[in-house]
């Protein structure tokens, strides 16, 4: 179903952006785990929205309710585990006029046409970023069972509006050294100059995009498959869950295009009785299957659709070109709130790959 995602650690996500509730319904978590809430909830805290200037103005608090799957200990139970999330701040006025003029690059024209006028266009209905929410729940849990087996992820970002972190070294990501508070980068300047671009387009009306890039360090090698469900195409489908990613990317990605073979192997050796590569261009998976080597994958999100400023757009109902502005609140760059939900969705998939071995 499209709406789940995995094999041992299936994540069923439910829910709409003003609907009641939103939520995730997790089958495979091993049983006797008691879910550190804490660590759940500061995760969550990072997508949520209206913390700041560089997001949308819409409050909501994301506190998750467990309402199965644990015992009377608070413990995993082997029951599938559902997690609702309340929706506090919805104000579905703002999308009455898009049931008739749909806005440019977003979903709601396509939905429209696929489910027969039928979609639920507030707030982009299961469309919407919104749905985050519960990836981020399944992807926090599934975070704090890799710790245990030494698996880290994290993820940073990398470019907004053309402007970059510094470079790392693929092969020792320095995740210690990604800012807990503010933009997540390396560079502090970085951070600011993306902060002010951000700023700037909404002071425009208008939004920008840009790319996340997340490490997983710690993965053994030999997880996955070739061809049709290797490590790439599993997270890779995962990621593309999250709205406003438009491209993947692993390693060097696009890069090695302009390589030779000379310049973009990574040379085996060993060390401390491991093989390793002494680079890591290749994003630490070959052939659909983890190197041991940190995984290093980038997902890059376009500018949110819903700007302040006038569109062109047509009438449904008379068929007819028709101009549009978006009313309502609306992220002015989805990227910075998009980290955790990165990290989530990368950090249920390797779980999933984990629990087959």
């Amino acid at each position: 179903m499209s709406n789940a995602l995995g094999n041992k650690y299936r994540v069923q996500i439910f829910g709409q952006s003003h609907s009641p509730m939103i939520g995730a319904v997790i089958e495979g978590v091993p049983a006797g785990v008691v879910p550190d809430m804490d660590f759940i909830s500061a995760f969550m805290a990072r997508r949520a929205p209206g913390g700041d200037a560089l997001s949308t103005a819409r409050r909501e608090a994301d506190s998750p309710q467990i309402v199965s799957g644990l015992n009377e200990r608070g413990e995993t139970c082997g029951a599938p585990l559902c997690a609702l999330i309340a929706n506090t701040d919805a104000r579905s006025r703002d999308y009455d006029a898009l049931r008739d003029v749909p806005r440019p690059g977003h979903a709601d024209y396509a939905a429209f046409v696929k489910f027969g006028g039928h979609n639920d266009i507030r707030g982009g209905g299961q469309f919407s970023g919104r749905l985050t929410a519960p990836l981020c729940f399944a992807g926090a849990l599934a975070m704090q069972l890799l710790q245990t087996r030494g698996v880290r992820v994290k993820a940073r970002v990398q470019a907004i509006a053309g402007i970059r972190d510094i470079d790392v070294d693929l092969a020792a990501p320095p995740l210690d050294a990604i800012a807990a508070e503010g933009l997540p980068t390396i560079s502090p300047d970085a951070a600011r100059r993306m902060a002010e671009a951000i700023l700037a387009a909404k002071s425009a009306g208008d939004s920008v995009g840009g790319v996340v890039e997340c490490f997983a360090t710690g993965l053994p090698a030999g997880l996955g498959e070739p061809m049709f469900d290797g490590v790439e195409n599993r997270v890779a489908r995962a990621l593309f869950g999250i709205p406003a990613v438009r491209g993947v990317e692993f390693g060097l990605g696009f890069a090695a295009a302009e390589l030779r073979g000379s310049a973009h192997n990574d040379a085996f050796r060993v060390s401390e009785g491991r093989v390793v590569t002494e680079t890591n261009r290749c994003g630490g998976v070959l052939g659909g299957i983890t190197t041991g080597m940190p995984l290093i994958v980038r997902a890059a999100f376009k500018p949110t659709p819903s700007i302040a400023l006038p569109q062109a757009s047509v009438s449904l109902k008379r068929k007819q070109d028709a101009p549009l502005t978006v009313q309502g609140r609306h992220d002015p760059c989805v990227v910075p709130r998009a980290v955790p939900c990165v990290e989530a969705a990368v950090a249920c998939v390797l779980f999933d790959l984990m629990l087959e071995g």
